[in-house]
């Protein structure tokens, strides 16, 4: 990371270009590609009383050009505000990077998924047989319940007169059935 400090109608002082620049190491912590890091102080006279500019240049990699200028009576105020909004720019678009990659899957990844979920299939090929559905059409509760007395069937799956999914179930006690 390319970082300079410029100073208009200021004289920069060790202690500023120190402060300026742990304020720039904040940055480092999100992790993104930071091209460069441009910051200007200039010094302005509003009134006969002097006004601090402070302006932070970011080029960062796969974003715009992130700019953010910041007046105030105190120089380090400024900087420390400047930081901050900055900080919350970069701290945006890394929870975006960061959450978007976690939903996402490499073409490995989703071929090694793909291959579980057959294994599991498989494990249970024998066990579950698929079945179809006999009538789509609608039917009241009592013609299945008949359906299933007449059958060795332990459930019954039929929409209503209400087009409305029902279970019609042996229950464990004899004679007995239930509905969901």
């Amino acid at each position: 990371m390319n970082t300079s400090i410029v100073g208009r109608h200021i004289e920069l002082t060790d202690a500023i270009k120190d402060y300026v620049n742990s304020s720039v190491d904040i940055f480092k912590k999100y992790n993104l590609d930071i091209i460069s890091v441009n910051s200007i102080i200039s010094k302005e006279e509003r009134n006969s009383k002097p006004v601090f500019v402070f302006e932070f240049t970011l080029n960062v990699a796969h974003l715009d050009t992130i700019v953010v200028k910041q007046k105030d009576k105190d120089l380090y105020s400024a900087v420390d505000i400047a930081v901050d909004r900055v900080s919350k720019v970069l701290r945006r678009h890394h929870d975006k990077i960061t959450g978007h990659k976690a939903t996402k899957l490499t073409e490995v990844e989703a071929v090694e998924v793909e291959d579980a979920i057959a294994n599991e299939l498989d494990k249970f090929e024998n066990e579950i047989v698929p079945v179809r559905l006999v009538s789509y059409k609608p039917m009241d509760i009592e013609e299945a319940l008949n359906d299933l007395k007449g059958s060795d069937a332990v459930f019954k799956v039929f929409y209503d007169k209400d087009d409305n999914m029902r279970v019609l179930y042996r229950t464990s006690t004899e004679g007995k059935f239930g509905l969901y």
